[in-house]
């Protein structure tokens, strides 16, 4: 894959205070690092909240959808198509239940994991996307993911993630800049065992 620059960063997550701390806003969390309060601004048209960063030498445009998680690809693709991003300049953040919490990987591509959010932008704009997904846990069996994901992390769990955030907006300018092999690297190099 050529290394291409990104031009949006999409968080995603649920809209609405009630969900505000929960796992499954992870990539809400991840983009409200990057912008102020003030900076974003309600896209109705494109059923989002959006801003514009300047990160390094790029301009980068922010996206949270206002809809719910299962409905994220109709905003996605909204706003991609006014301002013209190709899906592969895109970088989707997410929380993902599949990795423990604390770990944090980058990738290009793929299926959806089961993650509702993924499999509706996948059907709205394909899969050639760039994906950070952030761990919260496994909570152990399939039946209780719904629930796990729409709550609270313990403090333990949540300053793991936390510190995943952090180390994702550390390697954020490489991703940013096309050089997602070394952002990569150092990124899952980074981690603890």
């Amino acid at each position: 894959m050529a290394e291409v620059a990104i031009k949006l960063i999409v968080g995603l997550g649920n809209p609405g205070e009630e969900y505000a701390r929960t796992r499954h806003n992870a990539g809400f969390w991840f983009v409200d690092r990057l912008a102020s309060v003030g900076a974003w601004k309600r896209e109705g048209r494109h059923q989002c909240e959006s801003a514009t960063v300047r990160i390094g030498s790029h301009e980068v445009r922010l996206q949270k959808p206002t809809t719910y998680m299962n409905r994220s690809g109709a905003a996605v693709q909204s706003l991609a198509a006014f301002y013209r991003i190709a899906p592969g300049e895109i970088l989707v953040v997410h929380d993902e239940i599949d990795l423990p919490p604390g770990a944090a990987r980058l990738k290009f591509g793929g299926g959806h994991g089961g993650h509702n959010g993924l499999r509706d932008i996948i059907g709205c704009i394909g899969a050639d996307f760039w994906r950070l997904r952030l761990g919260v846990g496994h909570p152990g069996h399939r039946d209780q993911v719904v629930d796990a994901v729409l709550s609270r992390a313990s403090k333990g769990d949540q300053q793991q993630i936390d510190a995943a955030l952090e180390r994702g907006l550390d390697v954020l300018p490489l991703i940013i800049s096309g050089q997602s092999q070394q952002a990569m690297q150092q990124l899952h190099s980074g981690e603890k065992s």
